[in-house]
């Protein structure tokens, strides 16, 4: 029997805990020879630290590398490729608390592998490859004194002997070192400011024993290439959005063809599709090659992620009939027929999972949980299109209110929440999340919003961010939002908007230049966009050149879309969650925001966060946001939450 009871007030066994138990992050895993799989996995119930896992066949999870070890690179800062295989019991990884590369043997202690520098952390390394003759190649990133870091590729002996060798450096950004098969080739990608990896980057080959004469394959400024990957036969394969999506393309023999000249590059895939996704981390990749000489990919379209197969010839991509949706930051390993992946549907949390091509076998190897959600509290997302701004089309994923032991009165439309993604050139994909749940079980309504300069949906929709960031982000969030309020979906009175990092500037947006929502959240937010091209990391210290425009030039827009400098316009309740050791969006951003609101008494709360960086990783930090979060939209909207919240300091709310 049901319970009749307001939106919002609705008991579930997802609480926030529950929320926090789930969050095994899982992802970059890897195949070993002996049939072994080997993935990464964030633990936030551990301070968030990073453990290397394995698993033979048969047999049942145990961590390959030590209880003190945090296994993480800060390159870029996001990170990503901080490990990889040498033999089935010999890897290397990145220690997050000195930067350092370590070599380490299954039972064995590790080794450092990589100089000490000079200050900890002063040296960082991503995107290593073991070299045929004892070597290993990767990204490095060192600082130098009073300038930005140098990104460059380096080898370094897998003994620890030796100094580094550079072999590719003078470009602000590198990623991709890839060997061929006989050992005698290095491809890399690279790139310069202001562009970022999405916009444009360039393919290179050289002789990897020598300094020879490096050649230039493919990209540009305005063409993205990313994972380059050697095929068995010696050719060169990568993905590119020459002609408006990522598509595969091949080249030549690296001997005398990889020159990029016309002709001698063969497109394998012509699909407005997506067969690549933004780098934001190291060590992506979203296709690899089958003993049986087919390609296994992720096929990206409408924002949901398929496993597809390209057979030869025709290269025409075929659905796998997988239920996956979402693979994460998408990371194949390939072996013989078989793939492994971290991913996830609509209906079931990320897992790392093993798929047999050839027989069709399906083996889960590790959820995210050891809790399953009860499937009666999972609310299935449904893809909506919606009418904005300029007469064009923005997309997006509502999922609708689920508890089986509750209904509203009659009558009652539900809360919505608008989620506005992070990137903000990234993309969201219709999947299972238990965040999600915990707002539907209690009866909100949410929708992930895909707003134009999105990923996903090809180049032209993903450049339309380009000059109007926090302005048509925001846009799309609100006409979701009204769009759904108008089907009849949601309360028009009870909407809210949250979001982190751009997803937090356009929440910030959203709540100072609209006023369609009731009541925001902000995760780690920027408010002054022209505090934020002065004061982040490298790799992202130009991204704005082509979001707003070059500054400080068009300084004056800068402080045009920076809600700090019109908080007078902001009406309606804020609450901000802030890491005190955020690089990419200092806290400083956050502080000035709740000053301000606190001088125009519109109500809020702050919540700063010791130890936590950009994206929460502590299972206690999520836990009180999810709960202080809840509290706030109770206070805000009028019912009273169940299971008790922990309270929160609202500033100005009488």
């Amino acid at each position: 029997m049901t319970t009749v009871a307001p939106y919002g007030s609705w008991a579930s066994p997802i609480d926030a805990a529950a929320v926090a138990r789930a969050g095994r992050r899982l992802a970059f895993p890897a195949l070993a020879g002996d049939g072994a799989v080997w993935w990464l996995e964030g633990r936030p119930s551990e301070g968030g630290r990073a453990v290397l896992m394995r698993q033979l066949a048969g047999g049942e999870p145990e961590a390959a590398t030590g209880e003190a070890a945090n296994v993480r690179t800060r390159v870029h800062e996001y990170g990503g490729g901080a490990w990889c295989l040498v033999e089935p019991d010999l890897f290397l990884f990145v220690e997050f608390a000195d930067q350092r590369i370590y070599r380490q043997r299954l039972g064995e202690d590790p080794v450092a592998i990589s100089p000490e520098p000079a200050s900890p952390g002063a040296l960082r390394y991503a995107d290593m490859r073991p070299t045929q003759d004892g070597r290993v190649v990767c990204v490095r990133e060192r600082d130098v004194e009073g300038g930005e870091p140098v990104n460059e590729i380096v080898s370094l002996q897998l003994d620890g002997s030796g100094e580094p060798r550079l072999l590719a450096s003078g470009r602000d950004f590198y990623s991709f070192p890839r060997i061929s098969p006989d050992g005698e080739w290095l491809a890399w990608t690279c790139w310069d400011h202001p562009n970022m990896p999405w916009d444009g980057t360039e393919l290179w080959v050289a002789p990897l024993a020598d300094s020879g004469e490096e050649r230039l394959v493919a990209g540009g400024a305005e063409e993205s290439v990313f994972q380059p990957e050697w095929g068995p036969d010696g050719h060169l394969h990568f993905a590119s959005d020459r002609d408006g999506w990522w598509n595969l393309y091949r080249a030549g023999d690296p001997g005398g063809q990889l020159s990029g000249e016309e002709g001698t590059l063969v497109q394998l895939t012509e699909d407005q599709a997506d067969f690549a996704h933004p780098q934001w981390l190291f060590g992506g990749a979203t296709y690899g090659f089958l003993e049986s000489g087919a390609i296994v990919c992720v096929r990206t379209q409408g924002a949901e992620e398929r496993l597809a197969l390209l057979q030869p010839g025709g290269w025409e991509a075929a659905d796998l009939g997988l239920p996956f949706t979402n693979f994460g930051y998408p990371a194949l390993s390939v072996r013989d027929e078989r793939v492994a992946f971290a991913a996830s549907s609509p209906e079931s949390e990320a897992a790392v999972v093993v798929y047999d091509v050839a027989s069709g076998e399906t083996e889960v190897v590790r959820t995210s949980s050891d809790e399953p959600v009860d499937p009666v509290y999972v609310s299935c997302p449904r893809p909506i299109e919606f009418p904005t701004g300029e007469g064009e089309t923005a997309y997006g994923f509502y999922y609708p209110p689920c508890n089986p032991e509750f209904e509203a009165p009659e009558g009652e439309l539900s809360p919505l929440i608008v989620e506005s993604h992070g990137g903000p050139t990234s993309h969201v994909t219709p999947a299972l999340s238990r965040e999600f749940l915990y707002w539907t079980s209690r009866g909100f309504g949410v929708v992930d919003v895909n707003y134009r300069g999105s990923s996903g949906y090809g180049r032209a929709y993903r450049n339309r961010l380009r000059g109007e960031w926090g302005v048509v982000d925001s846009e799309d969030c609100v006409q979701a939002a009204l769009y759904l309020a108008e089907q009849g979906e949601a309360d028009g009175k009870r909407l809210a908007i949250r979001g982190g990092s751009a997803g937090g500037y356009a929440t910030l947006c959203a709540l100072t230049f609209h006023d369609a929502f009731a009541a925001g959240a902000s995760y780690y937010g920027v408010a002054d966009a022209e505090s934020l091209a002065g004061d982040t990391h490298k790799f992202e210290s130009r991204y704005l050149d082509l979001l707003i425009g070059p500054y400080p030039e068009q300084a004056e827009l800068y402080r045009e879309r920076s809600p700090i400098n019109y908080v007078d316009r902001l009406q309606v309740p804020v609450i901000l969650f802030q890491g005190l050791e955020d690089l990419v969006v200092p806290a400083n951003q956050a502080e000035q925001m709740a000053a301000a609101l606190e001088r125009n008494g519109i109500p809020h709360a702050y919540l700063p966060f010791e130890g936590e960086q950009h994206g929460f990783r502590k299972a206690e930090t999520n836990i009180r946001c999810l709960e202080s979060e809840l509290y706030f939209y109770g206070r805000i909207m009028g019912f009273e939450p169940a299971g008790d919240p922990a309270p929160v300091e609202i500033s100005g709310l009488s």
